[in-house]
């Protein structure tokens, strides 16, 4: 075997493993307390609720936000760089589409977004 295929061997065990405990996490995590589950699979916690409009698809939004692994480590965050992003809800992640259309302006929530909602 050559050193090509056995990294990209070794890459596809560790995605596998990725994708087994990452599924593993959302079946426990969704009977946690405040955790809802819509039917595409994604689950989120509203934090606090806020007043304002609900956002479409169709609208741009401003946001603070950290981006974690189910470990918790940080690889994104607008916080750490102390400017909330703005983006078409059109042009993210359909996880993040779904989500914050269910967010008057105003609110806080966790998501925890399924591998086929997210970077596949």
């Amino acid at each position: 075997m050559s050193a090509f295929e056995r990294l990209t061997q070794l890459k596809n065990e560790k995605a596998s493993a990725n994708l087994v405990a990452g599924q593993e996490y959302l079946a426990a995590n969704k009977n946690n307390e405040g955790v809802v589950e819509t039917a595409t699979g994604l689950q989120y916690q509203v934090l606090t609720m806020g007043t304002g409009e609900k956002p479409t698809a169709r609208n741009t939004v401003t946001c603070h936000y950290h981006g974690t692994t189910i470990d918790g480590s940080v690889f994104d965050s607008s916080v750490q760089r102390g400017v909330p992003a703005s983006f078409p809800l059109s042009a993210v992640i359909s996880g993040w589409t779904e989500g914050l259309q269910f967010m008057p302006t105003g609110s806080k929530f966790r998501f925890f977004i399924p591998p086929h909602l997210a970077y596949l």
